[in-house]
């Protein structure tokens, strides 16, 4: 199983960032050690000062492909559910300055939260009209809309499969919505994929 995730998906985002809106999907990995189930609580590890929630829409892959084509991909996914990548935003500018890879800010343990359950398609109105939200202590502090993406959930997958094989059980992150900031010692996160609850831990 592997965990895919998408960068510099909205645009908004990536203005926020002070970052360039990509022409094409940017993705990176982390290891399945990163992943952080069943709300267990996060626990800020002591090599930085500065987490980043930043609260993702998540495609579950149902089948194996590779060179996909625009056209099929919506045939390789049939639940979508909802996931936080924890950015270590210090470590990641410093390894940026640097030119160098960000899998320490990005894909240490308990880093890809995965929602608690997946949603069918068929039970969303529109996958390409998807709301979500995050709200921390009871505010609300990003909401994202899928078709608010750059790139779309088809576009993605298409990109990704060209050189990367995909298969059953691999997970994609697909991109965070504006409005990331820190999280601190005693947050509790609260995710929402429509109206239904996802996500909702602490942070230790």
């Amino acid at each position: 199983m592997k965990i895919i995730c998408i960068g510099r998906n909205y645009v908004a985002h990536a203005k926020e960032l002070n970052n360039e809106v990509p022409d094409e999907p940017v993705f990176f990995m982390k290891p399945d050690s990163s992943l952080l189930r069943n709300n267990d609580p996060f626990y800020i590890p002591d090599w930085t000062n500065d987490v980043h929630h930043e609260i993702e829409l998540v495609l579950k892959i149902n089948r194996i492909g590779k060179n996909i084509e625009k056209r099929f991909a919506h045939r390789y996914f049939d639940e979508i559910g909802l996931g936080v990548d924890f950015t270590a935003r210090d470590v990641q500018q410093k390894l940026k300055e640097k030119g160098l890879p960000w899998e320490k800010a990005k894909a240490f343990d308990q880093a890809a939260v995965l929602g608690n359950t997946f949603i069918k398609k068929e039970e969303l109105n529109d996958a390409a009209n998807i709301q979500f939200k995050l709200n921390i202590n009871g505010n609300l502090v990003q909401y994202g809309n899928s078709n608010l993406m750059i790139f779309s959930f088809d576009d993605i997958i298409s990109h990704i499969s060209k050189y990367v094989t995909l298969k059953i059980g691999d997970l994609i992150y697909t991109g965070t919505p504006a409005g990331v900031g820190p999280v601190k010692i005693g947050d509790r996160l609260v995710g929402f994929l429509e109206e239904k609850i996802l996500l909702d831990f602490e942070i230790k």
